[in-house]
């Protein structure tokens, strides 16, 4: 017997899940209600409590229901991986509004064009984020933290106390994978 559990999102405080309780109850015999009241669909779904406790809640063979796609998030790398990781647990996923449903052939389509557009969109931002860096490098701009370790200090010090990489590391206040490269690089 399958089970249906609800998960319904609003983005601010002055909002209500009630109107998403209401069109899925018209529809669906939900055994288990879920929500993020006031939550952001930029925040990712692994950050949000509700979607987090549906998460752990749901089994194989239950479907979870939403009013729209959009409500699991904004992003869509995001929803396409908390789908991908429903699926994994056997669980359905069903959009109303957009008849979503991944049990269908129509909606491993629809997974399937999200899957694609959600691979252009990391390509682009691939794209866009190297041509960034590629002129900011024209203009002669320092990329990456400014350098807070003085290496030869670091090197000094270590060698002067013939001291030990965790103890020179809490000298410094600095990680041990600093010191290394302090005296790495000297």
């Amino acid at each position: 017997m399958t089970t249906v559990v609800a998960y319904a999102r609003v983005s601010t405080d002055d909002q209500t899940c009630e109107n998403q309780r209401r069109t899925i109850a018209a529809r669906y015999a939900v055994s288990k209600w879920f929500a993020d009241d006031g939550v952001s669909g930029t925040v990712a779904a692994t950050q949000r409590e509700g979607l987090s406790a549906l998460r752990a809640y749901v089994r194989e063979g239950d479907t979870v229901v939403v009013a729209a796609i959009d409500r699991l998030g904004r992003n869509t790398i995001d929803v396409l991986n908390t789908v991908e990781a429903l699926k994994a647990k056997g669980v359905s996923v069903v959009s109303m509004r957009e008849g979503f449903d991944l049990a269908t052939p129509a909606g491993k389509l629809m997974l399937t064009m999200l899957a694609a557009v959600a691979e252009l969109e990391r390509e682009n931002l691939k794209a866009r984020q190297l041509a960034g860096l590629e002129r900011a490098r024209a203009e002669g701009k320092h990329l990456g933290r400014k350098k807070t370790v003085d290496d030869s200090a670091v090197t000094a010090w270590r060698a002067a106390n013939s001291a030990s990489i965790k103890a020179t590391a809490e000298h410094f206040d600095i990680s041990p994978a600093s010191v290394k490269r302090a005296c790495a690089s000297r």
